[in-house]
């Protein structure tokens, strides 16, 4: 059983670090039924979780599977500083009612893969903001400037010249006190949180917490474009609150190299099985598309239910392969004369009025299912269906 655990448990993982210790933690577990602490920690800087936050998610969930108690730590506190990884300028500061209004739906959102029983919900406020100022400087006390610099961006900024805050350097160490403060006996992150991560180790050591939390790294998921890593800001995302007919529609757009990565890292499915339907379809017993159907209805089950993800199905095969409209269009009001590029963004359709252009420009934006190449176009009175790509659709009334 241990065996098997532990195979759940390494699945789809970058890196591990201290390996002995998770086992002998899911060996006692097997043995007498010791529980042991697995940590994650979300900064609410965005109001709602996508699929790339599920990985981190799901694993949680295999921990709680053989013996782990999550601790799910909201970073109220750490995400008024901002985490500088990846980044190559200061981060703006959130206002605490954005942060806690983050922090409320990331709550909601959570326990659609978590065990609620077996799920701690800790904010780092509560030993943050007791630490005060001279548990702050012994705090900076620990790490040097010039390991400090020894991180990848840090490094990238200082020698470019872009300016790094004080409070930037702050970040990891107090990424890394919450393991402190929760006496953490494993954390989990993503790999480019490696520095954070390992910080946590770090600083048990210094604060003789009598432990040295384990470390597993999942790996960065890419985004729909198959290159950059999945976000909301670059608009190559699948949020696990959008309608099922989006998340389906989204997931059969992927390519079809990286269904594989997300069957691996998003699917229930066995590694035996996933072994197996890529034999198939490198045989051509199976179509690749046929995979892809059951993975996004898998996807759409698990955040809403079977019977949705049926009509998921159903709707898209009528819009894409009968050439039907979907039965749920978005509709709007607007005043005669509306410059085309407006109406798009009025009907949430673009992001941007320049977006539309491009758009336009690139044959992607249809009227009543009719091609339009003129950026410049008013609609005059009437009703008009507008689309933008394949998945896309509004129905615009012009007064």
């Amino acid at each position: 059983m241990v065996s098997k655990a532990l195979e759940e448990i390494n699945r789809g993982t970058a890196e591990v670090i201290d390996s002995k210790r998770i086992e002998k933690l899911v060996s006692k577990y097997y043995d007498d039924g010791s529980t042991y602490t697995v940590k994650a920690g979300f900064d609410p800087t965005g109001a709602d979780l996508h699929l790339g936050h599920t990985v981190l998610l799901q694993k949680l969930r295999a921990f709680q599977n053989h013996g782990g108690r999550v601790q799910l730590l909201i970073g109220d506190f750490t995400a008024t500083i901002g985490d500088p990884t990846g980044k190559s300028e200061t981060r703006k500061v959130l206002d605490r009612e954005t942060i806690m209004a983050n922090a409320k739906t990331y709550q909601e959102q959570v326990f659609n893969i978590l065990d609620e029983s077996k799920t701690e919900v800790v904010f780092n406020s509560t030993w943050l903001n007791e630490l005060g100022a001279t548990g702050m400087v012994a705090l900076t006390t620990t790490f040097s400037v010039a390991r400090m610099l020894e991180r990848d961006d840090f490094e990238k900024r200082y020698k470019g010249g872009e300016s790094i805050s004080i409070s930037e350097f702050i970040y990891p160490l107090l990424q890394g006190y919450d393991s402190v403060a929760l006496k953490s006996d494993i954390e989990i992150g993503g790999t480019d949180q490696k520095f954070n991560l390992l910080m946590g180790r770090h600083l048990q050591r210094a604060y003789n917490v009598g432990k040295e939390q384990a470390v597993l790294m999942m790996p960065i998921l890419e985004g729909l474009d198959g290159v950059q890593k999945m976000s909301k800001s670059l608009n190559n995302y699948i949020g696990i609150t959008e309608v099922p007919k989006d998340i389906y529609a989204k997931t059969l757009s992927i390519s079809d190299v990286l269904m594989w990565r997300y069957y691996e890292l998003l699917s229930e499915k066995s590694l035996e099985e996933i072994a197996q339907m890529k034999e198939d379809v490198a045989k051509g017993t199976l179509h690749p598309k046929k995979v892809k159907e059951n993975l996004a209805l898998e996807l759409v089950t698990r955040f809403y239910n079977e019977e949705l993800a049926t009509l998921a199905k159903e709707e898209f095969d009528n819009v894409f392969k009968s050439n039907k409209l979907p039965t749920d269009m978005k509709e709007i009001e607007v005043e005669e004369g509306i410059w085309i590029c407006k109406a798009l963004v009025d009907a949430g359709m673009e992001p941007s009025t320049s977006q539309a252009r491009r758009d336009i420009k690139q044959n992607a934006v249809s009227i009543d299912q009719h091609k339009i190449s003129d950026e410049k176009l008013n609609l005059t009175s009437g009703e008009y269906i507008l689309q933008v790509g394949k998945r896309k659709f509004a129905k615009v009334k012009v007064k």
